[in-house]
């Protein structure tokens, strides 16, 4: 399968814990009310299904603790709603049991477009989709927050990362976290099935010959006391936009909290520029299950200020990562992309009569509702 993936890349190329509340998404053909607020923005996708020797359910998986389950999560909010519905489209398009994903979706509180709104856009693009679609509440993390070199990085919802062992279902012991700026073109099981080793908490791709000094100030290296937090470790870069994580073990070792704390130093001395990222290398780089690069080829949105185009790493691809400025999405809408950004475009279900240049626009078309949590069962 990957022989033919990259053959693909190459043709294109050349052509080129009151944190929540939840609202319980139980499969269902039959769309309320047609078009959204009158404007139907995406084009269904294919009813995918499972392949021969995918585990069965006793019943019809209307619950989260069904065993049977992949579990993902991913935040879901108006501003990248077309690359999470890209990103649930091509995980359910190269997976050997579709049927058996279930997205945990994430949604700010405050976002322009209503939590219901959005999971009936979801219901509507994926029929037969299992997910929830859980409200984060921003007030969980917004003095934590401290400013970072790109605003949208101070975005609350990128925090909500921290915050999924409160916000899940208990019964949810493990899940895949995946930004919403990328695209799987291999089997999300095959990750799903990677074991953590030695009580590890999280696994993810390293990279050890990344500059690890430079994710943190002069204030942090020059304080012994912070420093040392290194001392009995050998720590390498991940990112985060791609992480399996043990949630029973992060339960437990409160990490959570652990977080928050480094998050609260941050505040009083400065010791890191990015945002969500280095409380997380704080915490965990040293100490990760190393995953195979293929499950994150990052970096294909360039840096976090100009953006600039960027090549495949070496090696094979299972998952293609736009983190960085640049989002292909909107290259794409702009007519400046970038040669990779045509791998992601075949995922893309947006409909182009209603594309939207101007992105500001997502207010007119998403409303804020003071009513949006009316009737929402509470999930606490």
């Amino acid at each position: 399968m990957m022989v033919g993936f990259r053959q693909y890349v190459a043709v294109l190329l050349v052509l080129s814990a009151p944190f929540c509340l939840g609202i319980r998404s139980i499969p269902s053909r039959s769309i309320d009310g047609g078009d959204f607020l009158g404007f139907d923005l995406f084009t269904e996708a294919p009813d995918y299904r499972n392949g021969r020797g995918c585990p069965v359910s006793a019943n019809k998986i209307t619950s989260s603790c069904d065993p049977s389950l992949v579990h993902v999560a991913m935040t879901l909010d108006s501003e990248y709603l077309r690359g999470s519905i890209a990103a649930v489209h091509s995980a359910l398009k190269h997976a050997s049991c579709p049927e058996n994903i279930f997205f945990h979706f994430i949604s700010a509180e405050f976002d322009s477009a209503s939590p219901r709104v959005l999971t009936q856009l979801v219901r509507s693009t994926f029929p037969s989709l299992n997910f929830k679609v859980y409200i984060f509440r921003e007030d969980t993390v917004i003095n934590l927050i401290s400013s970072s070199i790109r605003e949208a990085l101070e975005n609350p919802l990128n925090y909500a990362r921290n915050y999924l062992g409160d916000i899940l279902d208990p019964c949810v012991d493990r899940v895949i976290y995946i930004d919403s700026d990328l695209v799987l073109v291999d089997d999300i099981h095959k990750l799903w099935d990677i074991t953590l080793t030695k009580s590890k908490i999280i696994g993810a791709p390293e990279y050890c010959h990344a500059n690890f000094t430079k994710y943190f100030t002069d204030n942090f290296w020059s304080d012994p006391l912070l420093s040392r937090v290194f001392g009995s470790r050998k720590p390498c870069y991940f990112n985060t936009g791609v992480m399996v994580m043990d949630l029973v073990r992060w339960r437990e070792g409160n990490y959570r909290k652990r977080i928050e704390n480094w998050m609260e130093i941050q505040r009083r001395k400065r010791i890191y520029d990015l945002g969500s990222l280095p409380p997380f290398l704080l915490v965990f780089a040293g100490n990760v299950e190393a995953i195979d690069h293929r499950w994150n080829q990052h970096g294909l949105g360039g840096d976090n200020v100009k953006g600039s185009c960027r090549s495949l790493h070496p090696g094979p691809v299972s998952l293609l990562h736009w983190s960085g400025k640049g989002k292909p999405w909107v290259r794409l809408d702009n007519k400046q992309p970038c040669p990779l950004d045509y791998l992601w475009e075949p995922y893309d279900l947006f409909k182009h009569s209603n594309r939207i240049k101007d992105h500001h626009q997502s207010s007119v078309l998403f409303p804020p509702s003071s009513s949006s949590l009316i009737g929402f069962s509470s999930f606490l």
